[in-house]
């Protein structure tokens, strides 16, 4: 597909998809409920509600979507091969309802065939438009229930209704004689949530990245994202791989490949690669990868359409999303393009930990209302909170931080009764109930106890805790509710009333936290991704919160892609510090009064 640039002009550029082929506690931290044998420990803690999320379809509607896919792809075929100067004069109003041009066309060539084994995070994605073309994207499992892949495979699909994944197969699904279809040990899921970046435009196909959510999580192996300090990973000729099933003929639409391939995409510099497209390449956000391209199917190797989504690989990250090039994928000179991953890190990173009480990608609230023990969901408006759950009865709770340890989607708690025990208590789906787990015994006198993230750069949450002596120790999580031998992270923690953390308030990847003096003041600890006895950088001074006796920290909750601050004031009004990125933060916003009633719990 043929897209405008920024100057105005119009370029033969092609993104890669394809049409589808074959307070009494104030602040302490969220907890949550227990089990019948374990109510008497909980000293009455109940959570009466499940969390909320569409019903995950059936197979055999996952099954209808693919074949209707691949149906809609036979109708669509004629369109994908446009000729660049009529594509290149869509607008707004030549869009589809869903928002996406009648043919999103996109780009292996050359490379050669390889198993799942050795890609198994490779993900197919099926889908179609409100027009009922079939569309056909790559994309990757970065956490159990979360795909990233190419934003303009994203942007407009309705995927939760025509949408399936899947995963754990090198080969594309083929029907059977009985018309059955056969995902060769593969296995389909639904997304019932998606994300594309905020500033993706389909004109200069610029900030091209999207995560689905998948309806339940995959057992596959993820691939870790590369991150802003990650800059050695995108020297120029360092050995690179790119993997999918796209058109093997730049000019054969029928050509996709039925097993996975693999060809080799070593780094471009961006002086090259701003050469090759003058007009269309953007620093910083792109970059390009592979040999340049001869002219000749026959001795280029590069992506073609159908690879859109895919993951560029170095040295065991995701360094690209396989975004566009030229509509003659073999054009001479005419390099792939990719969604640079290390500028987009801490924004994917923010849609795998956005995990909430109703799946909608803003961080809630957690509030016991003090008056009757009563917990509450309230779900963020962006601007404000709505109180949407009642919870049930939550007495006996000391200290409570929310948080999903086991990566299913579904939002956990940690939390400490009143005997000093600390219980992670998780929602089982497939049971329809919630299931406990003793973490800790007879932590009582303990000062801190969070789960800020990824502390430790394994891409795992984590979870901190300072005892009574002022020691903190990390506890690297093991990404199933349990966790591994501590690491000592010095003394001298006992000084702050509160510490806070959850999410990356810096960009960099790495998972941050707050510390406050009795006074106020309030420091930022930079999380440095490290195993080693400096898992945090030295403190920087953000705030003075003397007039604060709240501090909560539960994501991003104005869904800029950046972690929030919220903080309650002495006379009860609530106050929203969004983050800038730079562990700074953006002029404050009023979310309401009244907050005095409640234990915030976060």
């Amino acid at each position: 597909m043929q897209e405008r640039t920024r100057g105005g002009r119009h370029k033969r550029r092609m993104k890669l998809a394809l049409p589808a082929v074959a307070t009494a506690v104030a602040l302490l931290g969220v907890g949550i409920t227990l089990t019948a044998t374990q109510s008497a420990e909980a000293a009455g803690a109940r959570v009466s509600a499940a969390p909320q999320k569409l019903t995950e379809p059936s197979q055999s509607e996952l099954r209808k979507r693919v074949i209707a896919a691949m149906e809609g792809d036979a109708v669509s075929k004629r369109s994908l091969v446009k000729q660049p100067d009529s594509a290149a004069e869509n607008t707004a109003e030549d869009t589809t309802e869903s928002g996406t041009t009648s043919a999103p066309a996109a780009r292996i060539i050359g490379g050669q065939e390889t198993t799942i084994s050795s890609a198994p995070w490779m993900a197919q994605l099926y889908f179609r438009d409100s027009s009922g073309a079939g569309y056909f994207c790559g994309g990757v499992v970065i956490a159990p229930t979360k795909v990233a892949t190419a934003a303009h495979c994203v942007k407009g699909i309705r995927w939760y209704e025509t949408g399936t994944v899947v995963v754990g197969t090198d080969q594309l699904p083929t029907t059977n004689a009985d018309g059955s279809l056969d995902y060769h040990g593969g296995e389909a899921r639904g997304a019932y949530r998606q994300w594309n970046h905020p500033q993706y435009s389909p004109y200069t196909v610029n900030n091209d990245v999207a995560v689905l959510t998948l309806t339940s999580p995959v057992s596959v192996k993820t691939l870790p994202l590369a991150q802003p300090t990650d800059s050695a990973l995108y020297q120029p000729g360092l050995d690179g791989k790119v993997y999918g099933w796209g058109r093997t003929s730049s000019t054969n639409p029928d050509s996709a490949s039925q097993t996975l391939k693999v060809a080799d995409a070593d780094i471009v510099s961006d002086a090259d690669c701003a050469t090759a497209y003058p007009d269309g390449f953007i620093a910083g956000s792109m970059l390009c990868a592979g040999a340049p391209p001869t002219g000749d199917d026959a001795t280029s190797e590069t992506t073609c359409n159908g690879d859109s989504g895919g993951p560029l690989v170095v040295q065991g990250k995701l360094v690209g999303i396989v975004s566009w090039g030229d509509e003659d994928c073999s054009a001479a000179g005419k390099y792939g393009v990719y969604a640079k991953v290390s500028t987009y890190s801490a924004h994917i990173q923010s849609r795998v930990d956005d995990t909430n009480w109703n799946n909608d990608h803003t961080a809630d609230l957690l509030a016991r209302r003090t008056s009757d023990n009563t917990l509450f969901g309230w779900t963020s408006r962006v601007t404000s909170f709505a109180r949407t759950q009642n919870l049930g009865s939550f007495g006996g709770v000391t200290l409570a931080v929310q948080a999903d340890l086991d990566r299913d989607d579904n939002q956990d708690i940690l939390y400490r009764v009143s005997n000093g025990d600390v219980y992670w208590d998780h929602f089982v789906p497939s049971l329809g109930e919630w299931q406990s787990k003793l973490v800790a015994v007879k932590w009582g006198t303990h000062k801190q106890i969070l789960v800020p993230g990824d502390v430790t750069g394994d891409e795992l949450p984590d979870m901190i805790a300072v005892d009574s002596a002022g020691t903190m120790r990390v506890y690297p999580g093991r990404g199933n509710g349990g966790f591994q031998a501590p690491i000592s992270n010095g003394t001298g923690w006992g000084n702050f009333t509160m510490m806070r953390g959850h999410g990356d308030f810096t960009h960099d990847g790495n998972a941050d936290i707050f510390a406050r003096y009795a006074d106020g003041r309030t420091f930022l600890y930079k999380g440095m991704g490290a195993t080693s006895s400096r898992v945090f950088d030295h403190p920087v001074l953000v705030g003075a919160f003397g007039y604060m006796n709240a501090i909560v920290t539960t994501g991003d909750v104005n869904t800029d892609g950046v972690a929030d601050v919220l903080t309650r004031d002495k006379a009860g009004a609530l106050w929203l510090y969004p983050g800038d990125g730079n562990g700074r933060f953006k002029s404050r916003v009023a979310f309401g009064t009244g907050w005095q009633a409640y234990s915030l719990f976060g």
